[in-house]
């Protein structure tokens, strides 16, 4: 049996929304990175700024961190930490959510989706690339991309999920004890 042959026995053994997941994760990496790459040809050579909104600019940022620019100076050691927590967690996250309710499924796969899609930014220029710029009243918001929003969503699916889940399962216990 070739490896190609055992490799297809073993993908087809797994339930189908296992596979659906890890679709979908590619898929989003793959927005997220083609996002990046038009922004990369658009704004950061040479540097500039598009005004979308008077409250949304494409503004150019790298981030060596993590979230609002967390452990931004923790060098080499810092980036393949980040790189191999964020591939993990891709890796995980749609295995470990099979089985959840959709919304929390769809939430864990989008965070999948963005921390992969930052890992390779990491493996490839040593950095991630953030472009969206929301700014107020002379505020502006750490700049962001596409993988940090479907993390943010995606966290806020599954928070959401499993409070609507843990409220179904208290009303269920309530509507027993009557």
């Amino acid at each position: 049996m070739g490896i190609i042959t055992f490799a297809g026995d073993v993908m087809m053994s797994f339930p189908a929304r296992w596979w659906h997941g890890y679709l979908s994760v590619l898929g989003l990496v793959a927005l997220d990175q083609l996002t990046k790459g038009i922004m990369l040809e658009l704004i950061f050579s040479p540097p500039r700024v598009i005004t979308i909104m008077p409250f949304l600019n494409f503004s150019p940022a790298y981030n060596t961190g993590i979230s609002f620019g967390m452990f931004g100076n923790s060098g080499a050691i810092g980036v393949v930490v980040l790189t191999f927590f964020a591939v993990a967690v891709g890796l995980l996250l749609p295995y470990i959510s099979r089985d959840w309710l959709p919304l929390g499924r769809w939430g864990a796969i989008m965070m999948a989706g963005g921390a992969i899609g930052n890992a390779v930014d990491r493996i490839r220029l040593g950095k991630v690339v953030d472009f969206i710029d929301v700014h107020a009243a002379g505020f502006h918001w750490p700049a962001f991309n596409i993988a940090d929003s479907v993390i943010v969503i995606g966290v806020g699916f599954m928070l959401y999920s499993s409070w609507r889940q843990g409220k179904d399962q208290r009303d269920e216990n309530h509507d027993h004890e009557i």
